[in-house]
C-alpha cells in the first residue's frame, strides 16, 4: 500500500505562484497514475490535474488549464503541481491521489483513485 503526503501549501496573493509536492512512502510510484484534486468549503472534491505513470499523458480541468502544470519524478517518487497566476477561487484543500494501472493512462475521476494524501491548504487572497 502506498502512502501519500502533500506539502507546499500556504497563503499567497492573487497572481502569485505555489508549487505543491506529493511524496510517496511505502512503495514506488512506478505504474501509478497520479492526480491532484481540490475541495473548497461546502463544495465537492473536484478534479484539477492528472498524469500517467510515464508522464506522457496529462489532463487538466478547464479552470486551471494554462495556469497549472502537473509533473512527476519517478526516480524521486514525487509528483508536483506548479500553480501560477493564482486566483481567489483556487482557494481549497488540495489532495494528491494515486492508483496502480497496468497501462499508461491518466485518470480524471476521483472514484478511480484508491490512495489519497491528507491534503494541504492553499489560500489565495484578493
Amino acid at each position: 500500500q502506498v502512502q501519500l503526503v502533500e506539502s507546499g501549501g500556504g497563503l499567497v496573493q492573487a497572481g502569485g505562484s505555489l508549487r505543491l509536492s506529493c511524496a510517496a512512502r511505502g512503495r514506488t510510484l512506478r505504474n501509478y497514475a497520479m492526480g491532484w484534486f481540490r475541495q473548497a468549503p461546502g463544495a465537492e472534491r473536484e478534479f484539477v490535474a492528472a498524469i500517467s505513470w510515464s508522464g506522457g499523458i496529462t489532463y487538466y480541468a478547464d479552470s486551471v488549464k494554462g495556469r497549472f502544470t502537473i509533473s512527476r519524478d519517478n526516480a524521486k517518487n514525487t509528483v508536483a503541481l506548479q500553480m501560477n497566476s493564482l486566483k481567489p477561487e483556487d482557494t481549497a484543500v488540495y489532495y494528491c491521489a494515486g492508483d496502480y494501472r497496468a497501462y499508461d493512462i491518466a485518470l480524471r475521476s476521483r472514484y478511480e483513485y484508491r490512495y489519497w494524501g491528507p491534503g494541504t491548504q492553499v489560500t489565495v487572497s484578493s
